[in-house]
């Protein structure tokens, strides 16, 4: 799962970089307003995590940008200022929730499992198709009740066409919601096959009911 952090102090953007990764996220940021306008527009986030200080703008101001673009990216808002004012306008425009500064990091990323249980699994603790289910708390991947072992990288695959069944994925994606932003850039996507090529054969050894199928030209759906 991928997320932005917008944020123009080093020190808070590090640190919760930092911790985000240790928990197993893709962490991309900007620095200011603008740069992150820019992100917003290039690239699908599972959460945003938005300050409302920038240097060059207002986070208020970018969060009604991320609406009236109609992005579905879940909002955290963060501020020094514990402003009631900025609470119930970031509600109001359409944040998902709101956390003052300075906030614990345990806070914190239970604020982002609320969000994203809301977002991809339906409120649910547990992600289920077909046979298939995920605790993504714990990262435990099940078939017919019995733990598989998957590679973290497999692990993210899975977990990201679990909350797009039937949908189909493209290749440029997949690679950004996995990799990172950018990724899109790369010279080829080819070992994207290879990862769905090692996942599917793990999920076949374990009797899964859902399968990869290839969408020539475009990207692969979960069926």
């Amino acid at each position: 799962m991928k997320i932005l952090i917008v944020e123009d102090e080093p020190e808070i953007r590090e640190v919760v970089k930092h911790f985000l990764e240790e928990e197993h996220f893709i962490v991309e940021y900007a620095e200011d307003y603008q740069s992150g306008l820019d992100k917003v527009i290039s690239y699908d986030y599972d959460c945003i995590l938005l300050d409302v200080m920038l240097p060059d703008g207002n986070g208020i101001d970018l969060l009604r940008e991320i609406k009236n673009m109609q992005k579905k990216d879940p909002v955290i808002i963060l501020s020094a200022k514990d402003s009631v004012d900025d609470k119930v306008n970031g509600l109001e425009i359409g944040a998902d929730d709101y956390l003052a500064k300075p906030f614990h990091l345990a806070e914190l990323m239970a604020r982002i499992k609320s969000v994203l249980r809301r977002k991809n699994q339906d409120g649910e603790n547990i992600l289920k198709y077909k046979n298939i289910s995920i605790d993504p708390e714990a990262r435990i991947v099940q078939i017919n009740n019995k733990e598989i072992s998957l590679n973290r990288k497999e692990y993210d695959l899975l977990y990201y066409f679990m909350i797009n069944p039937g949908k189909t994925l493209q290749k440029t994606m997949l690679a950004e919601a996995i990799w990172g932003d950018y990724i899109d850039q790369a010279d080829s996507l080819d070992f994207i096959y290879s990862q769905i090529k090692n996942l599917r054969k793990k999920l076949k050894t374990h009797s899964s009911e859902a399968d990869f199928h290839a969408v020539y030209g475009i990207g692969y759906k979960f069926i």
